[in-house]
């Protein structure tokens, strides 16, 4: 497989530094105020991968929605290499838990939806065949998403995100619906991929076992409103293993970190 090589056109560095100061938001319900997020700070260095970890509903899935510049939050200020971000860029790129595939696009030309929407697919057309190559589609570039399984149609929601060579890779629990054995395999292609094109990357989670797998950093989060009520830096090398004394001790921390001690 081969790496994404930058296009003359990416203006952004590979790997962003995400500041998120003093975050707070709310939103307006039957003419109440729903607050999901509580005064939210936290640093990412160029290149990191952390995973922000709370209960469902929490407002994680908002915060990222923030981060990609989709919404703007009520108080604070959230940047990326030191610039304030007052909406989307294609150097900051979401993928959700559902691929959002167009039925009837083939994959290549669902891979293609974003050098299309720049303008760029016709200087840029070998980038879409990078992609697939990159997540181990190149055999199904002509086929539609209902004749792809759940984990081949997030891998092509992933090199639709990755064709556009982003610096800042937002994952909204994007393998949440998968069945077990697809997981894993998915969460060792994220850490491969997220290891050759050397993005920073921040994934919302559930599962602590995949955010110690994953990340090097762990925030969790309070329930809604959400605060961060704890920070574990995960020292261990890649791969890692369940099994090992180390990260056991490290699950057991984030549970208690998170109040679910009875869960040790």
């Amino acid at each position: 497989m081969v790496a994404l090589a930058p296009s003359s056109t990416d203006t952004a560095p590979h790997g962003l530094k995400v500041q998120v100061r003093n975050v707070s938001h709310a939103f307006d319900t039957n003419g109440e105020q729903l607050d999901v997020l509580d005064e939210v700070s936290f640093t990412v260095q160029p290149g990191a991968f952390i995973s922000l970890l709370g209960p469902s509903g929490c407002g994680k899935s908002t915060l990222l929605r923030l981060i990609a510049g989709l919404d703007e939050p009520r108080e604070g200020k959230i940047g990326a290499n030191g610039v304030r971000i007052v909406g989307p860029d294609p150097s900051r790129l979401l993928v959700f838990q559902d691929p959002t595939l167009y039925p009837w696009r083939t994959v290549r030309q669902n891979v293609a939806l974003g050098l299309e929407a720049r303008g760029l697919i016709r200087e840029q057309a070998h980038r879409v065949d990078e992609a697939l190559d990159l997540v181990g589609l190149s055999a199904f570039a002509d086929v539609f998403p209902n004749q792809l399984s759940g984990g081949m149609a997030q891998r092509a929601a992933l090199a639709r995100v990755l064709v556009n060579n982003p610096s800042l890779l937002l994952l909204d629990e994007p393998l949440g619906r998968l069945d077990s054995l697809t997981r894993m395999t998915m969460q060792a292609e994220l850490l491969r991929l997220w290891q050759d094109a050397a993005f920073t990357s921040i994934l919302v989670t559930h599962d602590v076992e995949e955010a110690l797998l994953l990340s090097q950093q762990v925030i969790v989060f309070s329930h809604r409103p959400a605060r961060v009520i704890g920070t574990v830096d995960i020292d261990l090398p890649y791969p890692r293993h369940r099994d090992d004394p180390r990260f056991v001790t490290l699950r057991r921390e984030l549970l208690a970190t998170m109040g679910l001690e009875h869960q040790l």
